[in-house]
């Protein structure tokens, strides 16, 4: 049997209930475990589905092969227990893999020995998908580089139900060779990003693509969440947003390495120049994000295919800049660690709900908030002290 103390994953305390290879081995699943790259691998029984799954995804996956990417990808954002943990077997053999090679492969011209990981948002209507696109194209045709797109589309909040129609507003780059547009369901995630995205951000990159783009689902101040998992941070405006500074009151631009102003053609050129001076002119009064860089202001027009060339140079100067400064890595550290206290409350939020105390307390503590006998606040207290005795 193995003891709450030797856990390091807080939902392995169900997946132990539930998983008949768990309950039955008897290898201690604690840290140790985990770094033991040959018993991790071999934590199934031999020959068993899992296993061969496990093995089939990597091979595939490292090879390259976009249908085993998809399939990993498939894999991670799957909320059944047994395969959450094949996921997390799977993510940490690829996660070594790129580790050896990141030790070993020499610098290139465009990302020494890393991928780039961009950010994108911006209000709906700013273009976002277009330049993705647009901005794609240029890096898979003529750059001759990889690109992967993680394309967050809204789900509904009352049926959980997504379009994911981003992949369609990219017809180009969802074909092309050198390129993977893969779109997931927020599944009401705030931060709009999928819950499982840093996981699939790193089956991209294991699958040898260089650069990998996130969109959010939208902008506003749970948005920033994407930053904590991509290299560079980029904001797209409209050339005619109303109020041009709303971004302040958000915190987004506090957060972005980079303005984009979208649009900027035709009758819109006026405006869009006009918006690049006032963001230029704000940024001014924001503490920067980093000592080592201060966020430029582009005028792009993805539509026209303008500007794109000189934001890739601009990328590329920020990310020279953060890698001899140190801080390029030193970055990527401290979003692993965010990510786990991230996965630690989502799992135990999800174990909160899933808990038989808590269920059938449930009906009798709503009713006691709806009729305000007693207040949300003593609810909480209440149910989380019942949760802890369970």
């Amino acid at each position: 049997m193995i003891s709450k103390s030797n856990v390091l994953f807080v939902q392995s305390k169900r997946f132990c209930v539930c998983h008949r290879f768990v309950q039955s081995s008897s290898r201690p699943f604690d840290v140790e475990t985990l770094r033991n790259q040959k018993t991790l691998q071999n934590y199934f029984p031999q020959d068993s589905y899992e296993q061969r799954t496990i093995k089939r995804l990597f091979k595939g996956v490292t090879n390259g092969n976009r249908a085993s990417l998809a399939e990993a990808i498939t894999l991670v954002e799957s909320s059944h227990e047994t395969k959450k943990f094949m996921s997390q077997i799977l993510l940490q053999m690829v996660l070594r893999t790129l580790d050896q090679e990141n030790s070993t492969v020499k610098n290139n011209e465009l990302h020494p020995s890393t991928t780039l990981r961009i950010g994108i948002t911006g209000p709906p209507g700013a273009g976002k998908s277009t330049f993705i696109e647009t901005f794609g194209m240029y890096l898979s045709d003529k750059l001759s580089l990889k690109v992967s797109v993680l394309a967050v589309d809204p789900s509904s909040s009352r049926t959980g139900g997504s379009l994911l129609g981003d992949k369609t507003r990219m017809p180009e780059l969802s074909t092309q060779p050198n390129a993977y547009v893969r779109p997931s369901p927020s599944r009401g995630e705030l931060g709009g990003v999928a819950r499982n995205t840093i996981e699939a951000l790193l089956l991209c990159e294991g699958a040898g693509y260089d650069v990998t783009i996130v969109e959010t689902v939208g902008v506003g101040q749970s948005e920033v969440r994407v930053a904590d998992m991509t290299d560079l941070f980029v904001l797209i405006i409209p050339p005619a947003g109303g109020d041009e500074l709303q971004g302040l009151k958000r915190g987004v631009i506090e957060s972005c390495d980079m303005v984009l102003v979208n649009k900027s053609d035709g009758d819109l050129l006026p405006a869009a120049r006009r918006i690049q001076t006032e963001y230029v002119s704000a940024l001014k009064f924001i503490p920067r994000k980093h000592k080592e860089w201060r966020p430029r202001v582009k005028r792009v027009s993805a539509k026209q295919n303008e500007g794109i060339q000189e934001v890739w140079k601009t990328m590329l100067n920020f990310h020279e800049t953060m890698m001899k400064s140190g801080r390029f890595f030193e970055l990527r550290k401290q979003q692993k660690h965010i990510w786990m206290w991230n996965h630690i409350q989502s799992n135990i939020l999800s174990q909160f709900k899933q808990t038989m105390s808590i269920n059938k307390q449930l009906p009798l503590v709503n009713q006691l908030v709806e009729n305000d006998e007693i207040t949300p606040g003593m609810a909480a207290d209440v149910l989380i002290k019942s949760f802890f005795k369970s």
